[in-house]
């Protein structure tokens, strides 16, 4: 049983201020884990990190450099904190394009030096849709890099606020692997923090399709694409009809209208609501829209929250928490989150030395309702949500039915329930977030699954528009190009007998790097084929919705089950008993005589050849943990 399987998943109350813990009462990081930095004392001067590069003439050379830099004075020199800004920038997506355009630096009343990290961290953020488009060679795809970038993004803002001696970080990420990347990092360093989301991108909208429509919309369009069924549902202004490539072209052209971050339900809105959740960012961080007015004002906050954090000694470590990451759990129940925020949550706490398990975000999952309607199995978008309250109209109304922990500290030097009490609550006429009494589903969309085909563990997101059980036979593909070119030609269809599709040999190790299946599970959407399931042990995208179950531990490269499966095998998907089973292989029932087929199998099974052995993903590849425990490269332990 996890640790603290037997604690109530119900909120706590009452008014906590990290002010008043103890020292010893803290999490910190573990001495011999953490290299540790020597510090002034809280209650004194701010910087009390970079003070000791910065006193007497102790570092001549580091000062000399500080003054190139920009360093004013010689009073700035001494006293002034240094607060490093890592921003995940770089001009080639539009989820991180408006970082280059905030602000977020005090104004001369703040004493504070302002160093960016951008020449290190601005072009370590993978984006996932343009990644999986990539073909580097018939093997390895571009998705390949997407998951492995959380780790360099932790890697990069430890780095330099280490090395730097900075006294405080505020990190601006904006796509999903972004977010846990500077959590994890914030975790290692303990230094004091405050994340800004770059934004939500506003919903495109297609003429020729006469609805709203976003990134997601082009992959599914793809899957009608191939399969013959796309059609225009207006006219061209010339009045003549529109041939299917003419209603893509409008698709592409009109999906992503501005910067920001894809803007449903996806993986970076949902990791951003959580944080929120946490109280690791300002409140309303996590909907407002990167191009709207309310995006800038934030940043301009964030120096006066930074400044706080750092007077009172709030630490990442003090925020968290398993009440905060409850908090986070059952947001993205409600929301409809991504699965990745499984793997991620997972991340983050090992980075913080949190117990947190895949039985604890199953327990939260069948106690949680599902309530919005958001994409991608819903018709709204962030953008809307934000029209009626955004995230802290939600939280405030979750706190409200007792959902959410509003006594949890916050970056603000207040509660949460303190920070939300002001905004207004949710819209009385809205329709995106249902009354908690008549929920979309009664328990949380994502589900944690186990049996002899994931004896490990899988995650499921089911959110109930799909049913909650599937049969089928397998049908094997070894990577998902193979699965994609099936798919291209037209060679999936719908069967009497449902099918089990099962990409394989993409897990953290086998992948390597875990690539999301978006372009298959969209197209089988697009396509419009209903007897279908798709397993892997890869991940999917926060777009993705179907009848989808990723993350298989063991996974193939390993030598899981999933590597044993045939072409013809029975898999049952139980989301009410929370099960993935093989019910038939080789004509061979029961459980004794599955497990002996499956061993038979196993003695003739040979590990794939390890692709690529040399470069980033081959070092990933040899680091990188299973899914069940958030596919983490520092796990710990001792290198010799």
């Amino acid at each position: 049983m996890a640790p603290h399987a037997e604690e109530s998943v119900g909120t706590h109350t009452g008014h906590e201020d990290v002010q008043h813990q103890q020292e010893n009462e803290r999490n910190m990081p573990k001495p011999g884990e953490y290299i540790q930095f020597d510090h002034l004392p809280a209650g004194g001067p701010l910087n009390r990190w970079s003070h000791f590069m910065t006193r007497d003439h102790d570092y001549p050379g580091a000062q000399a450099m500080l003054y190139s830099a920009g360093v004013p004075n010689k009073d700035m020199m001494k006293n002034a904190p240094h607060v490093g800004i890592a921003t995940v920038w770089w001009e080639g997506n539009p989820c991180k394009g408006p970082f280059r355009s905030k602000t977020c630096c005090p104004g001369s009343s703040t004493p504070l030096v302002c160093r960016t990290a951008s020449p290190w961290a601005r072009k370590v953020g993978c984006w996932d849709t343009m990644a999986g488009l990539h073909i580097l060679t018939t093997l390895i795809v571009g998705m390949r890099f997407s998951l492995q970038s959380r780790e360099i993004i932790a890697d990069s803002i430890e780095t330099v606020t280490c090395a730097q001696r900075h006294d405080a970080n505020i990190s601006i990420p904006g796509c999903d692997k972004n977010m846990p990347g500077v959590i994890m990092a914030a975790a290692r360093h303990n230094r004091p923090f405050v994340m800004i989301y770059g934004g939500t991108m506003r919903r495109g909208h297609s003429q020729l399709l006469d609805k709203p429509i976003n990134i997601s919309t082009c992959y599914e369009a793809v899957g009608s694409y191939r399969y013959g069924v796309l059609k225009a549902s207006c006219k061209k202004q010339s009045g003549a009809e529109a041939t299917a490539s003419e209603v893509m072209d409008d698709i592409e052209e009109h999906a992503c209208p501005g910067v920001g971050a894809c803007g449903g339900m996806y993986t970076a809105n949902t990791m951003a609501t959580a944080i929120e959740a946490m109280g690791l960012c300002l409140p309303g961080s996590s909907s407002f829209p990167a191009e709207s007015p309310q995006k800038r004002s934030e940043c301009e906050r964030a120096a006066e929250a930074i400044r706080i954090c750092m007077e009172k000694d709030i630490r990442p470590r003090d925020l968290i928490t398993r009440r905060s990451f409850m908090n986070a759990l059952k947001l993205t129940m409600v929301l409809g989150g991504s699965t990745n925020a499984v793997l991620h949550f997972l991340a983050m706490a090992n980075s913080a030395d949190v117990d947190l398990t895949l039985e604890d975000i199953h327990r939260v999952s069948e106690a949680t309702p599902f309530l919005a309607d958001l994409a991608p199995s819903g018709k709204h978008y962030m953008e809307d949500l934000c029209n009626v309250g955004g995230t802290p109209a939600v939280l405030k109304y979750l706190i409200a039915v007792g959902l959410i922990d509003g006594g949890i500290p916050t970056v603000t030097g207040k509660t949460l329930a303190e920070n939300v009490s002001s905004w207004p609550s949710l819209d009385p006429g809205q329709t995106i977030i249902r009354d908690i009494t008549k929920p979309i589903k009664k328990s949380g969309h994502l589900r944690i699954l186990y049996g002899n085909f994931a004896p490990g563990g899988a995650v499921a997101k089911i959110t109930g528009l799909e049913g909650d059980f599937f049969t089928g036979r397998a049908r094997v593909f070894n990577k998902e190009h193979e699965l994609n070119s099936a798919l291209s030609a037209g060679l999936i269809k719908d069967e009497e007998e449902g099918q089990v599709l099962i990409v394989r040999y993409e897990g953290p190790k086998g992948g390597p790097g875990m690539p999301e299946q978006l372009q298959a599970s969209a197209a089988i959407m697009g396509a419009g084929l209903k007897k279908i399931a798709l397993v892997t042990d890869g991940r999917y995208s926060g777009a993705s919705h179907g009848f989808i179950v990723g993350h298989v531990v063991p996974e193939a490269a390993v030598g899981g089950p999933i590597a044993l499966v045939e072409d013809g095998d029975l898999i049952t998907i139980d989301a009410v008993k929370n099960s993935i089973d093989i019910i038939e292989a080789s004509g061979i029932k029961g459980a004794a005589g599955i497990a002996a087929e499956l061993e038979r199998r196993r003695r003739g099974w040979k590990p794939p050849k390890m692709k690529p052995v040399r470069g980033v993903l081959a070092k990933y590849a040899r680091l990188v943990g299973d899914a069940s425990h958030g596919a983490v490269t520092d796990a710990g332990g001792p290198a010799w």
